[in-house]
């Protein structure tokens, strides 16, 4: 076993075999609200940091709001786009490291899936900074 190997099964664990595997998958509701928490939050918090810098920027700053809602509105709906193109292209699944790494190659891949970890990390970091500034 190589030191990749090692590393891996230390971070990640030994390999579920086949029978096991059915038991460890997530309902749709509990994979809804466990995985998409990323997409939600982002929503939800930025059209308030939005709303702040176009004050902070002045009044007539706000007539911003509409062009920018519009598109983010654009932007939302692409990425529905690409993810149901995705979901069709790898019915079985592929998140971002699946589908870079069968398209782009091995290096690509390992950057989607870096970012996505920093993301995650970014999520979880914004939401308790938005939490916090609520209180």
């Amino acid at each position: 076993m190589g030191f990749y190997q090692k590393i891996k099964r230390k971070l990640i664990g030994r390999t579920l075999p086949s029978d096991a595997q059915i038991h460890e998958r997530l309902s749709n509701p509990a994979a809804l609200a466990i995985l998409s928490s990323d997409a939600l939050s982002s929503v939800a918090y930025a059209t308030e940091e939005i709303l702040y810098v176009l004050i902070l920027a002045g009044s007539a700053a706000l007539s911003l709001s509409l062009p920018l809602g519009l598109g983010i509105v654009a932007l939302l709906s692409i990425i529905t786009l690409s993810y149901r193109q995705t979901i069709r292209a790898y019915p079985s699944g592929g998140g971002a490291y699946t589908v870079a790494s069968q398209n782009l190659g091995l290096y690509p891949g390992l950057v989607a899936a870096s970012a996505l970890m920093i993301d995650y990390g970014l999520t979880v970091t914004v939401s308790i900074a938005a939490g916090t500034a609520a209180l």
